[in-house]
């Protein structure tokens, strides 16, 4: 796998969230996805951004990277935090689990919305999670 472009995107509030949802969306747009697939990845990081705002201690990073794998283009989101970490990753990946009174839909929604999802958290040390969407091919 190729990286062809990459944006970190720090995020500590919810101006950080909007901020990283429009790099995203721009970066799906100029790489050819569909409107609907680049509403996809805007959705994905900004439930992503939502999660690094209200569950870590001190906010993370969402790095935006436009990959290429042999002939296909994507888009991988990686969100990373040095927070609490998540107790159970597995019940917090399904819905209407929500420890904020929220809908709790967000994680299992990034999962429902790109092509591939990997989570990896300890408690006490953070959260890193990656999620990649593929354009489709002509």
């Amino acid at each position: 796998m190729r990286i062809k472009y990459q944006i970190a995107c720090p995020v500590h509030d919810l101006l950080d969230v909007a901020a990283a949802r429009r790099n995203a969306r721009r970066c799906a747009q100029e790489a050819g996805f569909t409107a609907a697939d680049a509403n996809s990845v805007a959705i994905a990081i900004s439930e992503l951004g939502h999660n690094l705002v209200f569950h870590a201690t001190r906010g993370g990073v969402l790095t935006i990277s436009l990959i290429q794998r042999g002939l296909r283009i994507g888009l991988e989101i990686i969100s990373e935090d040095d927070g609490p970490g998540i107790a159970d990753a597995g019940l917090a990946l399904t819905d209407n689990y929500s420890t904020r009174g929220g809908l709790g839909c967000g994680l299992a929604a990034v999962r429902r919305l790109t092509d591939e999802f990997k989570i990896s958290t300890r408690l006490g040390s953070g959260t890193y999670i990656a999620a990649r969407k593929w354009r489709l091919c002509p």
